[in-house]
């Protein structure tokens, strides 16, 4: 069976004030990218879903968020089971 990911990740630098340019291009690529479950937050970020859409999200997320101005993008990425599809 197909594994499932659960991502969590930050883009850096931070703005208390506003979400900086590459916070939003983060927001955008997980709210669009076919996910099973998101979790936007002002400190961190949780998305979860099978292997193949995690792990295509991830990808544009790190392209777009570079250039959109992160200078660090922190990723904890785990296993949490079959997707059972």
């Amino acid at each position: 069976m197909p594994v499932r990911l659960r991502v969590e990740f930050t883009t850096e630098p931070f703005d208390l004030d506003e979400p900086p340019a590459h916070a939003l291009a983060a927001r955008e690529v997980i709210q669009t990218g076919g996910l099973d479950a998101v979790d936007v937050g002002p400190f961190g970020n949780t998305v979860e879903g099978g292997a193949t859409a995690v792990l295509a999200a991830v990808d544009t997320l790190l392209c777009r968020t570079l250039a959109a101005g992160a200078t660090r993008v922190s990723l904890q990425v785990n296993v949490v089971g079959e997707t059972g599809r």
